[in-house]
């Protein structure tokens, strides 16, 4: 008796075994599925990147690329404040922690971004918002809000609906990861299988309703609420569909009317031939949405939650890192913790909420809590440079990562030299480890570089007074 006939996938893949390929080996594609059944319901196993889906030059052999990763990470209540800020803090004596003294390529690290240097992070330094203030309703001028608006936007808060003695407010437009989650540019048609992931780790809150919950909007009044819990995050990333079995049944018969389908073309004319061409690409469309659907991808364990923020971070970092790695997303947003952050880091001897702190002047313990939200942003990337793929590169070496706060200090809600950290090599599109500055320079320059380094060819960024053309090209591949 003949032996069984090895499913097509797997022939594929003893093929490709002996990389670089022999005479008539045929490669994977990126989008290779292990299928299988679950409880008598087909699924599709994702692969991660092999050497059989990539050609000698390292591009992928179906003629793709992985491309660029988009990220914002978000942590609270800026830095801590310095004369060089202007405003109400040009009299203090407290030195300058955040600014390098040198400018370009190969700085040396200042003291709060000495934990970011291993990662090579370039910073833009002495931005500031530059989007008109409206007079009414009053408020809109309180670095808290406006600061976080244009940082996260590139616009002015939404005066309709605005309230400043109860600080609610809303955004005008999407911020960054939505946008570019949205971008034709970014995505084309062959969007991963969610376009965007919001993750959070301290829960700690201001207030318990509106702005004060997300750094994520998709435009007016329509947050995006991140996700709290290591366990949350697992089973939306990784865990089987409630449907799946409707989903294997359907992927089933789409399979076998794609075959009959195939088959008829054979004894039909041009025109009908044409005509069944046309639903096949539609049958397709509705294959590939149901593949995405009902895929996992290198399932990791599923983690303990912990009400420890480092613990926390560490578990989330590495299921997003899987998710970016296997092509889950390529858009995502960390927020450290949230815009006017209360939570009490009790680690590092601070008995109070962080915003009570800032405003109650106590310096020294901003500096310490700012430097530990610092240490944790490094330790985020270290999973990111820490995950390698088989071209040799990192995923850190495919992102392109906006790091900021919603001011600048937090003393006196304070706007001028806004934090920016710039991570990661967008593929080739971003040089790492410069530091470019420009004084009362305009904050939306730095987004729009950031835009162009993933291949978006937007001719300008900002709005109400924020417009701008210009980009930072030091900082450009």
């Amino acid at each position: 008796m003949s032996a069984p006939k090895k499913p097509k996938v797997g022939r594929e893949l003893e093929k490709a075994r002996s990389f670089p390929w022999g005479p008539g080996l045929k490669p994977l594609k990126r989008r290779t599925f292990l299928r299988g059944a679950v409880g008598g319901a087909a699924i599709g196993l994702v692969l991660p990147t092999l050497d059989a889906m990539l050609g000698p030059s390292g591009a992928h052999a179906d003629g793709t690329t992985a491309g660029p990763i988009f990220g914002v990470f978000f942590w609270a209540n800026g830095l801590p404040w310095h004369a060089g800020m202007g405003g109400e803090t040009a009299g203090v004596t407290y030195p300058d922690l955040w600014t390098p003294a040198a400018t370009g390529a190969g700085f040396a690290p200042s003291e709060l971004l000495m934990p970011l240097s291993r990662h090579r992070v370039s910073v833009v330094t002495g931005l500031e918002p530059k989007t008109e203030v409206p007079p009414n309703p009053p408020g809109q001028s309180d670095g808290h809000m406006r600061g976080f608006m244009v940082a996260m936007t590139g616009d002015r808060i939404r005066p309709e609906g605005f309230d400043h003695p109860s600080h609610t407010l809303t955004a005008l437009r999407p911020t960054l990861d939505q946008y570019v989650a949205r971008h034709p540019e970014f995505y084309g048609d062959q969007p991963s299988r969610f376009r965007s992931v919001q993750i959070g780790i301290s829960e700690a809150r201001f207030h318990d309703y509106g702005h004060w919950n997300a750094i994520s909007y998709n435009g007016p009044d329509s947050l995006n609420l991140p996700i709290l819990r290591p366990t949350q995050l697992h089973d939306q990333l990784f865990s089987v569909p409630d449907d799946l079995v409707a989903l294997g049944r359907r992927a089933r018969m789409m399979d076998a009317v794609m075959d009959d389908a195939r088959a008829l073309q054979t004894q039909l004319g041009a025109r009908d031939r044409a005509r069944i061409d046309e639903h096949l690409t539609h049958l397709s469309e509705i294959q590939r949405r149901l593949d995405l659907a009902a895929a996992t991808c290198e399932t990791p364990a599923r983690p303990v939650d912990s009400g420890d923020v480092t613990a926390k971070l560490d578990a989330m970092s590495e299921l997003l890192a899987v998710a970016l790695r296997c092509n889950l997303t390529r858009v995502f947003s960390l927020m450290l913790t949230s815009p006017a952050t209360t939570h009490v880091f009790s680690n590092l001897g601070v008995t109070d909420g962080l915003h009570k702190t800032c405003h109650d002047g106590l310096w020294d313990r901003v500096r310490v809590t700012q430097a530990h939200q610092m240490e944790l942003f490094a330790r985020f990337l270290d999973v990111l440079a820490g995950t390698t793929e088989p071209t040799g590169t990192s995923l850190l070496d495919r992102c392109a990562i906006w790091g900021t706060s919603e001011y600048s200090e937090g003393w006196k809600h304070g706007t001028s030299e806004m934090p920016v950290v710039i991570a990661g090599g967008a593929c080739g599109g971003l040089r790492t480890g410069v530091h470019a500055r420009e004084p009362r320079g305009n904050l939306c320059k730095a987004q729009l570089t950031l835009l162009r380094s993933i291949g978006l060819s937007e001719a300008s960024w900002g709005w109400n007074g924020g417009e701008t053309s210009e980009v930072f090209g030091e900082l450009l591949g």
